[in-house]
């Protein structure tokens, strides 16, 4: 059979990190028409799509098996934040890999991606080389082989970047139809045009390059991806299958490949269960034996291409304008504001182009004396970025620097190189991909900005933001309250910048709310607690410490002295400053702390603005993350005298409230609103108990039906979902917990009344393993009569009827 079929899922999620932090931050809704919560990099996105893959029979089929059948890329940073956050996921994609190795002839099912996803051909070619370098470095990290291929941000390509594919040894690329110009056979001298996306895209291109070198290229089915991506092609598996399947020309006993790309979040989070549809696909065609599947590498390998092409440069698969998407208001965008328009584009680009021009000579300028070569040194220092370890580092600056350097100039050197990294990261395609510049995307690579401007003052003292930040204000924002570019940094951005000494701010005072150990990591920042005295009074609460703090990033130092102040609620006072030396340190710490075991609160008021004049702090200063914390614990402690008040009202007029019902008059919005607030809080708190009472759950769930109340949907979901899930979990460490077995089968019939968008993938995921594992010993057990396995069977199987999951 010549039939070979290839599916090809981009998972890319633009970094949305704190650049300071090195860390993605839970956000509020400030940006004006997003409601946008930085953890879908994962909740959304890898383990969703990637891990709850299901077909129309609600039979799982796990991440290894099908990522082991299809081609993939993942953009570096997401590979990043699963590592840290979500471990399974991260090594069920990395084992795939090893699988498909085996299944296609040594070739691996992943490819490569130029590191952070800035569009190539608008970038010169020392950048190019070393997004296509940290692209390969950091695959071979994680998959622990060399990449046979690379994926292009948004497929944008001219010449340049493929020639640097080449040096690289990359074997080939992935393109859009429209972007092949005209093909000819290699050993022929007529060549046809196939603009307009006309090319055969069942079969590889060579593509011949000025150097000499060349590289192969693959076109994906155009018509089938724009289906899948924007039509209901995934509503059915076995339609997806089909409509692959009649891509191939019957005519032709000749190799044929059929193979689509698309954005990996088509499957699951675009499209609902579109990552059921297709695992059902995949399970079709190997099980009717329609076609082989494969990978572009082992297809490379076994035919290898007979056509030259020539391609468009400057094109892309999501600009029809070429690459204009990315510098001018050509007319792309999301199509969701039709009265906005992006004239803003172009001069963020030439702000952007602006700051690089005047960073290259404080690079080089700094650099220069101390390493052999500045932009080796560039690249190479993905090295680093992969292992920030002392020994790592060490052998780093050993390799590249002229001669031994000292603790200042080893600082020097990763401040330089940070500078460099964020002054690419500030180009990330997404930044001018959508349609407004005060959009997350674009204020994100407006930080990635800000922290390189922040790096360049730091350490040539020339301040570049003012400029800056005036050449934003070319460009034009579509919302009134942003006005401008300008505004938007100015509103958006500089609170959000950092220093070591913001970083002691925020351990001075999250340490009124917490007990930190003597020493920890705050994100990229070592703390070690030199002194620390905390007092409370009431409700009132006093710390005074001091703190040694190093950047793990460029391995800054700094020692602050803080004293915070916390008198209930969200009142809050701080201050802290460079260590003010051993003797005005005692005097601070003796003086505050007498005035506050005397209960003058005025006088350390007085006394902290005294020590620390214009280096005082608030709530509003510490890390988003912490900031939401420390509100949420405030919230628990209003939300208590909250609760007396309604329930009291709930208790006192219940019988009231049947008595209206009775009659059949529709309850008060008032009694009504209590209903709501007391009913709501019961179900959360039976749901978070350890063990929840199942009648009293009953109950509440049947109040929920007799008055039609509105339940807080979103919460409900979430601690459901992570009961459910976490129940699960303790289930697949001991299966045979009959006691356990049942709770959830209980769990899930009371709140399945609710009707409720649970996300059970964790939950199904692990049933599918227990049911893989368990079912056929257990069966053959209760096949001879043991009570105790027929129990276990019956009740495994409830449980997936309630999950959705039926194990053939």
């Amino acid at each position: 059979m010549n039939r070979f079929i290839c599916i090809h899922g981009h998972f890319y999620q633009p970094p949305r990190e704190n650049p300071w932090l090195e860390e993605i931050e839970l956000q509020d809704s400030a940006y004006p028409y997003h409601d946008w919560n930085s953890r879908i990099t994962a909740e959304c996105y890898a383990p969703n799509t990637a891990s709850r893959i299901l077909d129309p029979d609600r039979k799982i089929i796990d991440i290894v098996n099908n990522f082991s059948k299809i081609s993939f890329n993942f953009g570096p940073t997401l590979l990043s934040w699963l590592e840290k956050h979500n471990a399974e996921v991260y090594n069920a994609i990395l084992e795939a890999d090893k699988k498909s190795q085996e299944i296609f002839s040594g070739h691996g099912s992943a490819l490569a991606q130029a590191y952070n996803h800035l569009i190539m051909p608008l970038a010169n070619r020392r950048d190019k080389q070393t997004q296509v370098i940290w692209g390969i470095k950091d695959f071979e990290h994680r998959f622990k082989r060399k990449p046979e291929g690379m994926w292009l941000p948004e497929t944008a390509v001219d010449l340049e970047t493929l020639e640097i594919l080449a040096e690289q040894e990359i074997k080939f690329t992935i393109l859009a139809p429209r972007q092949a110009q005209r093909v000819k056979p290699i050993k022929g001298r007529e060549w046809q045009n196939v603009d307009g996306g006309r090319i055969d895209p069942k079969k590889p291109y060579c593509c011949y390059l000025p150097s000499g070198k060349t590289i192969a290229i693959f076109f994906y089915d155009g018509p089938i991806s724009q289906e899948l991506a924007f039509s209901n092609l995934l509503e059915n598996g076995e339609h997806f299958a089909h409509r692959l399947l009649s891509t191939f020309n019957r005519d032709d006993n000749g190799p044929q490949l059929v193979h689509i790309a698309t954005d990996g979040e088509t499957y699951g989070h675009h499209h609902r269960y579109g990552d059921m549809a297709l695992a059902y696909a995949l399970y079709f065609i190997e099980l009717k034996n329609l076609a082989h599947l494969t990978v572009y590498g082992e297809y490379l390998e076994k035919y290898p291409p007979a056509q030259e092409v020539k391609i468009f440069e400057n094109s892309s698969w999501s600009c029809i304008h070429g690459v204009a998407r990315w510098q001018n208001d050509c007319g792309c965008n999301s199509g969701m504001h039709p009265k906005w328009n992006q004239q803003w584009r172009a001069p963020l680009r030439g702000a952007m182009d602006w700051l690089k021009d005047n960073l290259v000579p404080i690079y080089e300028e700094f650099l220069e004396p101390l390493v052999h070569d500045p932009w080796k040194l560039r690249d190479h220092y993905i090295a680093v970025i992969l292992d920030r370890s002392n020994e790592t580092i060490g052998l780093f600056l050993q390799e590249h620097a002229k001669q031994p350097l000292s603790h200042e100039e080893k600082i020097r050197v990763l401040k330089l190189l940070e500078m460099a990294r964020h002054a690419m990261l500030m180009y990330t395609s997404c930044g001018w991909f959508f349609d407004e510049i005060s959009g997350i995307e674009t204020a994100q690579t407006l930080c990635y900005a800000a922290r390189a401007l922040q790096l360049a003052k730091e350490l040539s003292q020339i301040s570049l933001e003012e400029v800056y930040q005036s050449l934003l204000e070319k460009a034009p924002s579509n919302l009134k309250n942003f006005k401008h570019g300008g505004k938007v940094y100015e509103l958006l951005v500089k609170p959000a910048v950092l220093d070591l000494l913001r970083a002691g701010v925020h351990f001075a005072v999250s340490s009124l709310f917490r007990d930190y150990p003597e020493s920890i990591n705050i994100y990229t920042y070592q703390t070690q607690r030199q002194f620390f005295e905390k007092m409370e009074l009431g409700k009132q609460k006093l710390a005074i410490g001091k703190s040694f703090l190093q950047s793990s990033i460029t391995r800054e130092e700094y020692t602050i002295s803080f004293a915070g102040l916390h008198l209930g609620d969200q009142n809050l006072i701080s201050g802290a400053r460079e260590f003010m030396g051993d003797e005005a340190f005692s005097e601070m710490h003796l003086e505050i702390k007498e005035s506050f075991s005397k209960g003058e609160i005025s006088e350390v008021i007085l006394l902290i603005d005294k020590h620390f004049k214009n280096h005082s702090y608030s709530l509003w200063h510490l890390f988003k993350d912490e900031q939401r914390e420390i509100l949420n614990q405030l919230f628990a402690l209003a939300l208590k005298d909250v609760e007396s008040s309604f329930r009291q009202l709930y208790e006192h007029h219940y019988p009231m409230m049947q008595a209206v019902e009775g009659l059949n008059i529709s309850l008060p919005r008032y009694f009504k609103g209590v209903l709501d607030f007391v009913v709501n809080l019961d179900i959360n708190q039976e749901i978070e108990a350890e063990n929840p009472d199942r009648e009293r759950l009953q109950k509440l769930v049947e109040e929920v039906k007799r008055w039609s109340l509105e339940i807080d949907v979103s919460r409900l979901s979430l601690i459901i979902s992570q009961k459910i899930n976490a129940s699960m979990e303790k289930l697949a460490a001991s299966p045979f917990q009959m006691e356990l077995l049942g709770s959830v089968i209980h769990l899930l019939k009371i709140v399945n009344q609710l009707e409720l968008p649970l996300t059970l993938w964790k939950a199904q995921n692990i049933y599918f393993i227990i049911g893989k594992n368990m079912l056929e010993p257990i069966s053959q057990k209760a096949q001879k009569g043991q009570n105790e396995a027929k129990q276990w069977l019956e009740a495994f199987s409830a449980l997936g009827n309630y999950l959705d999951v039926r194990i053939s």
